[in-house]
């Protein structure tokens, strides 16, 4: 299959909410099998975006393709090959979460068999939870809602909001899962900056509803240089000892337990090697997201 058949086509998508101008001008793609990183700062456009993709808002402006169809045309076809999430989902919570999900099922229309939901819940990690329904379920089966008429094309806005850090993690491998093994097409809008740059291949950034910049995640970052956040038990040790050696040059902010470097990322493993043999306890090697300094960089500097 060809990896870069277009599911996604966005051109001078334009959206205006009276005087305020939500979305200008927004053209992108997204391919098939990619998972699609969409990020950008609080009011930037992407709700309005999301929500115009999944026609439950119109356009003032611009064309949406799905599939290769216009979505305005077509959208009874498209919407049935489509899975989303949208802001928080919500659900029966009086009920356990196989008969919610048997209820929509019924809903949307398609035949789903009770194999299939089972199915989903072990997908999602909420098989030994059938019969039981909290709070903390919500995000994992607002995405096995999502998947019950087995969809090509995945929406999921912000997928992890209220998970704890292992429950974060399932649903970054359910997303690669997804992608990787079920060749499933993932449009992913998260605020979660170190999310985006685990698991998505592609991705935009806009801000005050424009494009800022758009493709792939290794091309955009520099993956070789990484800004690193080193604990120690002694900071004025470390000074000495790097007194003189070419790592002084590039250490970029020292603390009473701590200092931050650039680095190549090759170079780590040497450094630490060079601490610990001249007596520094090393607690901690923490890489500050690259992802986060370039979309902070690149959403201050847009006009």
């Amino acid at each position: 299959m060809n990896s870069k058949e277009k599911v996604i086509e966005i051109s001078q998508l334009t959206k205006r909410f009276k005087d305020v101008l939500a979305v200008n001008d927004m053209n992108f793609t997204v391919n098939r099998g990619d998972v699609f990183g969409f990020l950008g700062p609080n009011g930037a456009g992407k709700s309005t975006t999301i929500r115009m993709l999944l026609s439950l808002i119109s356009p003032t402006s611009g064309t949406i393709k799905i599939f290769n169809k216009t979505l305005k045309e077509n959208r009874r076809e498209i919407l049935a090959n489509v899975g989303a999430i949208v802001e928080k989902p919500d659900f029966y919570q009086y009920l356990p979460a196989i008969k919610n999900l048997e209820i929509l099922a019924k809903i949307s229309g398609k035949e789903v068999t009770r194999k299939r939901i089972f199915e989903l819940l072990e997908l999602v990690g909420l098989a030994d939870r059938a019969n039981r329904y909290s709070h903390g379920m919500k995000q994992r089966l607002g995405i096995a809602q999502a998947l019950l008429h087995n969809p090509e094309l995945i929406v999921l806005d912000e997928p992890t909001t209220g998970l704890d850090p292992q429950g974060m993690k399932e649903i970054r491998d359910l997303i690669i899962r997804l992608s990787k093994e079920e060749n499933k097409t993932i449009f992913l809008s998260s605020h979660i900056l170190s999310e985006i740059e685990i698991v998505a291949n592609r991705m935009i950034i806009i801000n005050k509803g424009s494009k800022i910049v758009e493709g792939e995640v290794s091309e955009l970052l520099n993956s070789s240089t990484l800004k690193v956040t080193i604990e120690v038990d002694d900071t004025a040790a470390v000074i000495k000892i790097l007194e003189g050696t070419r790592w002084n040059r590039i250490i970029e902010s020292i603390t009473e337990n701590k200092f931050v470097i650039s680095i190549e990322q090759s170079a780590i493993p040497v450094l630490n090697k060079y601490l610990v043999e001249n007596g520094v306890m090393v607690n901690a090697i923490i890489p500050v997201r690259s992802l986060e300094d370039y979309f902070l960089t690149i959403t201050s500097g847009a006009k």
